[in-house]
């Protein structure tokens, strides 16, 4: 069989416009001329569509992320703004009242963390028992009516202590005062928690007698601190979970959680996923945080305590994914659905000696703890009030 052989023409043509007309005509031109222009134009258009779809991509990725870059902007001042001013202001010589209230802190805090010292069931129930016992001595002294709720843990009786002071005006409504009174093995606990008790007991004493519009609880929580964080035998969840029995209306919770330690050193503060841009350096302000739905009364709170010009402070209300933001006694009270907050001094971002043995009475700076301790005496008459 014969192969015939392809005779390209010797001339083509190509429609071309003109410079100075829409219209289009027809040209001819030699074959290797056509061809080659042909081949040039339709190079020329992939091109063309090339970049045309490149600047759709490009204008369309730009596009999500300054939406998305938007929405992550006002997601985070949502949760980190708050109300005031927090710098506080410089430190100076204490009054004769604050310096009466720094003697009443400094002694609690002896009794708790150098006496009575390792304070849970691993190392015996009698020392935890001897603290809770402390409590109530002093709740009583007071002028109040301690109760105890026992529960067991492991064969071992342990027990929340609770004072209230009947509301007036708005006396379903409760607002409630609580730290937790046990350590971990092996530490002595003076910041994490015998300060935050000692701040308790401060307020309980200056609140008795008096005649809030709501009701006021002060409770000191047992086995806050591992095995029992975040577990049933948790008192502090022990607590939350009677009071969703009960029907009470649990209207704002403050857990005072390791409030004695503070640096005025540079880089002396850490934070936990990059806040540090955000936040000072220095460890010398006390933390109010909370859950997305306790927003209200961290800016509730801390709009009183930045009022009061003392301790610089910051806040923020944060999703509970975010490390330390859940780790104390108000986690329990979130499970509840209560609205509560943390105020402390971050404990493990700043204090060197947490969990350790090395967290001792003496390492409790009183001349910081005495103010932040008044101030929070304006804290919960302003949560406790007719109106908020």
């Amino acid at each position: 069989m014969e192969h015939s052989t392809f005779q390209r023409p010797e001339i083509d043509w190509l429609w071309v416009r003109k410079d100075t007309s829409h219209a289009w005509t027809r040209t001819t031109c030699s074959w290797d001329i056509c061809a080659s222009t042909k081949r040039s134009i339709k190079s020329s258009i992939i091109r063309v569509k090339f970049t045309q779809k490149s600047a759709k991509i490009v204008r369309a990725v730009a596009t999500r992320v300054l939406v998305y870059g938007s929405i992550l902007a006002v997601a985070l001042w949502w949760m980190l703004w708050t109300p005031g001013d927090g710098s506080g202001v410089p430190m100076k010589p204490l009054g004769a009242d604050e310096l009466a209230l720094s003697s009443e802190l400094r002694g609690d805090v002896h009794t708790l963390a150098a006496e009575i010292g390792e304070r849970n069931v691993s190392a015996g129930a009698t020392r935890l028992d001897q603290a809770a016992e402390f409590i109530v001595r002093s709740m009583t002294a007071a002028g109040y009516e301690p109760q105890s709720q026992w529960y067991p843990v492991g064969g071992v009786k342990c027990r929340n202590v609770e004072v209230e002071i009947r509301g007036t005006s708005l006396a379903a409504e409760v607002v409630i005062v609580g730290a937790h009174y046990d350590t971990v093995p092996g530490s002595p606990g003076a910041d994490d928690n015998a300060s935050g008790v000692a701040v308790m007991l401060a307020l309980a004493r200056r609140f008795a007698g008096t005649q809030p519009g709501r009701t006021l609880r002060f409770v000191a929580f047992t086995n806050e601190e591992p095995p029992y964080f975040w577990t049933t035998e948790m008192g502090s969840l022990v607590y939350a979970r009677k009071c969703r029995e009960q029907g009470d209306r649990v209207n704002a919770m403050l857990s005072i959680e390791s409030v004695g330690f503070y640096s005025s050193e540079p880089r002396s503060q850490r934070y936990p996923m990059g806040l540090g841009l955000l936040y000072p350096s220095k460890g010398d302000f006390v933390a109010f945080v909370g859950n997305l739905r306790s927003r209200w009364l961290v800016h509730r709170a801390i709009g009183v305590f930045r009022n009061t010009r003392t301790l610089p402070s910051i806040g923020a209300a944060l999703p509970n994914s975010v490390p330390g933001a859940g780790w104390s006694d108000h986690w329990s009270f979130w499970q509840q659905g209560f609205a509560s907050i943390e105020i402390t001094d971050t404990a493990p971002y700043r204090n060197p000696y947490y969990h350790t043995s090395g967290d001792t009475a003496e390492r409790v700076d009183y001349d910081r703890l005495a103010p932040f301790a008044g101030a929070m005496v304006q804290v919960v008459k302003a949560l406790t009030a007719d109106s908020q």
